[in-house]
């Protein structure tokens, strides 16, 4: 493998799906006193979420606490308990490029806006023929950091 054009700076965030954020509220929140910072919507994502904080500055953490709009619909964000864990990464298309080039298999959707704003980009939870290196079962999401954060956490 070719030198990489890029960096993994540090925890973003991990996602945490369930049939009723309620619930979840009553642990995250409520319970271990996580400050809700946000929500987001996404008909099209099958999402109703909660965007809460842990930390500060750089070294925050969010931590999405995740229902479906339709739990009959895909993707189905609140099977998998443990949805998803994020990553920032100082040059997003950068990683997206070189990971492509070796094999890393991303999940449909490319390069888009998240929930938080940040560029956001999916690694496939299982490889396949043509992209044989996935997360192995755990969705990974690739998270663009701002430039404050790439200065803290370099």
């Amino acid at each position: 493998m070719s030198s990489k054009p890029f960096r993994i700076l540090g925890l973003q965030q991990i996602a945490i799906g369930g049939p009723d954020k309620q619930r979840l509220r009553a642990l995250w929140v409520d319970m271990l006193g996580l400050s809700v910072t946000g929500h987001f919507v996404s008909e099209r994502e099958n999402v109703d979420e909660d965007i809460c904080a842990m930390g500060r500055g750089a070294h925050a953490v969010e931590v999405d606490l995740m229902q479906p709009v339709d739990p009959d619909k895909k993707p189905a964000v609140h099977t998998t308990p443990l949805n998803h864990v994020g990553l920032w990464v100082d040059d997003l298309p950068k990683a997206v490029q070189w990971m492509s080039e070796n094999g890393v298999r991303f999940a449909p959707g490319g390069i888009r806006k998240g929930a938080a704003g940040h560029d956001i980009c999916f690694i496939h939870p299982k490889g396949n023929d043509e992209f044989p290196v996935g997360g192995e079962g755990v969705l990974i999401e690739l998270v663009q950091a701002p430039p404050d954060v790439v200065a803290a956490l370099s």
